[in-house]
């Protein structure tokens, strides 16, 4: 559909909404957001969408349920007044760790967000770095899954990697770090990371790969608590490395993850903008890269009808 843009954001994460409407040249979309005394949320769209191309941003930020609502209503409130198209922009997708039944009697999470945001009215998403890329096969609209993996190694490249090493967390994770490694031209390692309950410590048992005396750079999707980040440091440590750098796409940073990170041996934790980190989540060793031009480019391409498979990326 090639129609005339527009840009809107709920609260989740109004400095990418905008930094995105910077990077693509367009104001962002006029809209009040009231939350009353009940809870409930009112969505009042203040400009004209008929027949135009709405895009509306809200990342998985806390607090994460109410985002959710923000983002239905939103799409809710634009389709009934008759939007032309409407696509939904999720940076970090919620729930995204919710993909499988793998206990009885649980919800496939991500799949429900999947079916509310299809009968919410969004004819198509745009989202990021998903916890499991199957995640787009509960959509019966198209998904455009963008990758944070260029952003993160050109800012490596740019840095010293002599003796390093590309660390991935768990057997999980490994294919992901080693498109990286393959990108900086580093060689893996890979730890034998196990999770035996729903907490967020897990334990290391072994590593395959050469890791003592080195660099490592650990590559990892998200950090929410820090346990499994920590766990794997701790585990660097006993293994001999000599410096650790670690990377993630989402940071979401949640309970006291600041403080045992910023007391974590971690020399620096790259990270996106795709949740946005308060002022107060700032530690010195965190680096935040932005997403923006990325999305701003994925929001042009759509929105004239073009193929958006340049912006892919295989991390």
């Amino acid at each position: 559909m090639s129609g005339k843009l527009k840009i809107f954001s709920g609260n989740a994460n109004i400095p990418l909404a905008e930094a995105i409407c910077n990077n693509a040249g367009v104001q962002l979309g006029k809209c009040e957001i009231n939350k009353f005394s009940n809870e409930n949320i009112k969505v009042s769209i203040l400009e004209s969408v008929r027949g135009q191309d709405v895009f509306i941003i809200q990342p998985s930020c806390s607090p994460v349920n109410e985002g959710i609502m923000e983002l239905l209503i939103m799409i809710d409130a634009v389709k009934h007044a008759s939007a032309g198209r409407i696509t939904a922009v999720l940076p970090y997708f919620p729930y995204a760790r919710s993909d499988k039944k793998d206990e009885p009697r649980i919800s496939i999470t991500a799949r429900l967000i999947a079916d509310l945001l299809e009968t919410a009215g969004a004819d198509r998403v745009i989202t990021m770095n998903l916890h499991s890329p199957q995640i787009q096969g509960f959509f019966r609209i198209p998904v455009d899954h963008l990758l944070a993996g260029r952003i993160l190694c050109d800012y490596f490249q740019r840095c010293s990697l002599t003796d390093c090493v590309v660390v991935a967390p768990d057997a999980g994770s490994a294919k992901r770090a080693g498109h990286y490694a393959i990108k900086l031209g580093l060689p893996l390692a890979i730890l034998d990371k196990r999770r035996s309950d729903d907490s967020e410590s897990p334990e290391i048992h072994n590593v395959i790969g050469d890791i003592k005396g080195k660099k490592a750079l650990i590559f990892d999707d998200e950090i929410a608590s820090g346990g499994s980040i920590l766990e794997v440091v701790k585990a660097l440590e006993k293994l001999g490395v000599e410096e650790i750098e670690a990377c993630c796409v989402h940071a979401v940073l949640s309970g006291s993850a600041v403080e045992k990170l910023a007391k974590s041996s971690i020399k620096k934790l790259v990270t996106t903008d795709t949740v946005f980190i308060p002022e107060y989540k700032k530690f010195p060793q965190l680096v935040v890269l932005s997403v923006a031009e990325l999305f701003a480019k994925a929001i042009m391409s759509t929105n004239r009808g073009e193929s958006i498979s340049v912006l892919y990326d295989k991390f």
